[in-house]
């Protein structure tokens, strides 16, 4: 069924944005979450963002981890094949980067963090989240806002395949 129906007219001939996401996975094997500063409720997510004109996604989520996170350091393991896609809500449609987009297409990473805790930090040039915690695979859907619920499900899978 096609989605589009769910979306008030005047929003559906809008664009997805083209962004990209980090499963980041410590030594334990548990996966970085923030919170987010813009969302008054207990939801938590990876980092995630949008992807610059001529950028890879790789560097696009290179570059995203370190500007909400500070990280450096990190291997890549996996490229994820399937591009990820999810629509706002109705609530959030014209507000979130500027009206322009009616969702985003993501392009996901899993990688492996390979410095300590303390490089962490999430007070950056313009901060995303406001706390930030390492949470086991199985928990990673149960503080993501519902429109990324399906997206998170399968990056668990994916996850557990390594």
């Amino acid at each position: 069924m096609d989605e589009n129906y769910l979306i008030p007219k005047k929003f559906r001939s809008l664009p997805l944005r083209n962004g990209v996401g980090v499963a980041l996975l410590n030594k334990d094997n548990k996966v970085f979450v923030g919170k987010r500063i813009d969302n008054p409720n207990d939801f938590w997510q990876m980092p995630q963002g949008g992807i610059d004109k001529g950028e890879s996604s790789l560097d696009a989520a290179i570059r995203e981890l370190y500007e909400e996170t500070g990280i450096k350091r990190v291997e890549v393991l996996k490229e994820l094949k399937e591009t990820m896609t999810y629509i706002l809500p109705n609530n959030l449609l014209g507000v979130i980067w500027r009206g322009r987009f009616k969702g985003q297409k993501q392009k996901w990473y899993i990688m492996k963090f390979l410095g300590q805790d303390n490089e962490i930090n999430l007070k950056t040039k313009n901060p995303e989240f406001l706390d930030w915690k390492w949470v086991n695979v199985d928990k990673l859907t149960e503080k993501v806002v519902d429109f990324k619920f399906d997206i998170y499900k399968k990056i668990i899978i994916e996850i557990k395949k390594l």
